[in-house]
């Protein structure tokens, strides 16, 4: 650092032509400026300036470094500027792994705002398997992954989750369907006792399917499970036909077919998604999406208004603070 400043300082003189004016335009003493010139020299050797008693002119060898110097002194700065960007989370590199239901509208929020409050970092966002994320974040071979219905039970040791949203549940059906036909705004459980629910198999991801195994027991009901290939089907076929219905969250409402209702469950269910980090050593690009992530969920209200507290002493799970907007009260049908 200190051959940039001397660097800087010879570049004053030498643009200057005369050491008071070039004193001035630093801001600091002559003495100190020709005495910090004059090491210059001795570090390299030679003699950079030709002084007289009214003005200073450049050697051949102070042409030289005047000609090439401000470049290397605008690569240092911008250099040193990038090293503390990096370290303060305003630059860097972060790569995000989700699962296609976070791809409605979870992830797609997360990196929008990424985006806008923090445009330095570059943020690799693709689609991958539950059981991959958590693979590839504990192989440190993937910084970020998001995903629903984590275990922390099953998680390695060193693997965290961060609660990022509660979604409420709903029902997915055809307008014909007799559920639908109802006019009700919304579906009990119960209701689906006996029918088809299409969903992924267990061993996708165990801890949904039993959630939504679950959402339905303790409503008595004993649907028939139609399995879902992994493969995304945007159509929903089997649930257009009206042979089947599924269950999805409140952002699976966005971009489904025409003739496909989402309608609420009720009494209200909600299924937790998570943020899925590694529990130390965050890089600071890694630090920046989480409390940009953190800030997404208080503005969009994704912690409020769930029916269940965070679970208190579970290991490898901590929560976002519980403020913003309410989403409690979502209901009514939605239709495309």
């Amino acid at each position: 650092m200190s051959e940039l400043r001397r660097l800087r300082y010879f570049l004053a003189v030498a643009e200057e032509r005369n050491y008071t004016r070039a004193a001035e335009r630093l801001h600091i003493a002559q003495p100190a400026l020709s005495r910090q010139v004059r090491e210059l020299e001795r570090e390299l050797g030679v003699e950079l300036l030709a002084r007289t008693t009214h003005k200073v002119e450049p050697t051949e060898a102070g042409r030289m470094l005047l000609e090439r110097g401000p470049a290397l002194l605008e690569a240092a700065e911008s250099l040193w500027r990038g090293v503390r960007e990096f370290a303060d989370g305003r630059m860097g590199s972060v790569s995000l792994g989700y699962g296609m239901s976070a791809g409605y509208e979870t992830a797609p929020q997360l990196l929008r705002a990424m985006g806008e409050e923090a445009p330095g970092i570059e943020v690799s966002a693709r689609v991958m398997a539950f059981a991959d994320i958590i693979d590839s974040v504990a192989a440190r071979t993937l910084d970020v992954g998001l995903v629903r219905s984590a275990q922390p039970e099953t998680l390695p040791d060193d693997v965290e989750l961060t609660l990022l949203r509660r979604e409420r549940q709903g029902v997915v059906i055809s307008r014909e369907h007799p559920l639908a036909a109802s006019g009700a705004e919304s579906v009990d459980p119960a209701a689906l006792d006996g029918l088809k629910l299409l969903l992924h198999p267990r061993a996708h991801n165990p801890g949904h399917y039993d959630e939504i195994m679950e959402i339905c027991a303790r409503a008595g009901a004993k649907p028939e499970v139609l399995y879902r290939g992994l493969d995304f089907d945007a159509s929903y076929t089997p649930v257009a036909s009206g042979s089947a219905v599924t269950m999805v969250g409140y952002s699976g409402r966005i971009g489904l077919p025409s003739g496909l209702l989402w309608l609420p469950v009720t009494p209200p269910a909600f299924i937790e998604v998570h943020l899925v980090t590694r529990r130390v050593n965050h890089s600071p690009a890694v630090n920046r999406l989480l409390r940009v992530a953190e800030q997404t969920s208080r503005q969009q209200g994704w912690l409020t208004g769930a029916l269940e507290e965070p679970v208190a002493g579970v290991r490898n799970r901590r929560t976002l603070p519980l403020d913003g907007a309410d989403i409690g009260a979502i209901d009514g049908a939605y239709e495309v």
